[in-house]
């Protein structure tokens, strides 16, 4: 990355995620912005007949030799299925994801951002990952992961991430915990926080009000912060999650340690849904993602906001391993 003194523009491949979605339209509206010019040089990776498409229909103001392109090849003309989950869709989306991975295992790019993709359209496609966060951990044979969300007021990690609620207490291990808070302190590194104050919500009302409506608190979560503050880790918790997002996001706190998917993403996309980003730390490589889905319903009609993709390249752009 780094040439004599001079800071090396990173190469960062972009994926449009389903094509049946607005992934494509905004990947295409982020790469042509003016806030992306000059911090880093995109890489597109998709089918051209999608992308060609995209440019006609959607009055993109440029054209496909303005791109440094990588053609998936797996939808070879137009007549594709839009605004619906699909198994082609799934099956395109998956192509340019294990093509992006390649290029980034192989330091042909120095980060991967990706577009929004269908859980029903991967299972529709007969791929048994759940979503981006298992798929890319395979596919860099990464064991400890964990999905970070950033925006500038709050940030936020999670222990658990796609499964039913109804399976969350038991999973919540001390070692999946004291992992999670590892994983805090490794992203706080790649987005530079120094010395970061790392707060570990609880699972229950209250943080269980000392065992009153639950013990996982005690049994799992707090032997997990006692370990992680043995490791000079400087985290405390577990607090009651009703209070801890506001102290968070009035500056109390630099991450917070969540135990499941919406305990996290409920009050993060409240203040940051169009420009929050998914990052997912402890893989080897660079992977950030806009923090939003296809949005079926607006899809190829050329009014999808690329904010949140613009965030995730501007983040990919600044953060390092």
């Amino acid at each position: 990355m780094f040439y004599g003194n001079k800071m090396r523009t990173k190469k960062i491949a972009i994926t449009i995620g389903d094509p049946a979605g607005i992934g494509t339209e905004i990947a295409l509206k982020a790469i042509f912005a003016e806030e992306i010019a000059g911090i880093c040089k995109p890489v597109i990776v998709g089918d051209k007949a999608v992308i060609e498409e995209a440019i006609d229909k959607l009055g993109i103001p440029h054209s496909i030799k303005d791109l440094e392109l990588i053609d998936a090849g797996s939808i070879k003309d137009r007549n594709f299925q839009k605004n619906r989950p699909t198994a082609e869709g799934g099956k395109a989306c998956v192509s340019y994801i294990k093509k992006a991975v390649e290029l980034a295992l192989n330091k042909s790019v120095d980060a991967v951002v990706t577009a929004p993709i269908s859980k029903e359209a991967l299972k529709m496609a007969g791929f048994k990952w759940p979503g981006h966060t298992e798929m890319l951990a395979e596919l860099t044979n990464t064991k400890d992961f964990a999905m970070m969300f950033y925006s500038d007021k709050l940030k936020v990690i999670l222990v658990t991430i796609h499964t039913a609620l109804k399976n969350v207490p038991k999973m919540i291990k001390k070692e999946k915990v004291l992992k999670t808070i590892m994983l805090a302190k490794k992203s706080s590194d790649m987005l530079d926080i120094k010395n970061p104050r790392i707060a570990v919500s609880g699972l229950n009302p209250h943080a269980g009000e000392s065992g009153i409506f639950g013990d996982e608190e005690i049994r799992e979560i707090i032997p997990a912060v006692d370990e992680a503050q043995s490791m000079g880790i400087s985290v405390s918790g577990p607090y009651p999650a009703d209070a801890l997002f506001h102290k968070a996001y009035n500056g109390e706190f630099d991450i917070i340690v969540c135990m499941y998917h919406d305990q996290g993403l409920a009050p993060f996309k409240m203040i940051a849904f169009e420009k929050g980003v998914n990052m997912t730390v402890g893989l080897p490589i660079i992977r950030t993602s806009p923090d939003h889905g296809t949005a079926y319903d607006i899809a190829w009609k050329g009014i999808a906001n690329p904010s949140s993709i613009i965030e995730a390249i501007k983040l990919a752009a600044r953060v390092k391993i």
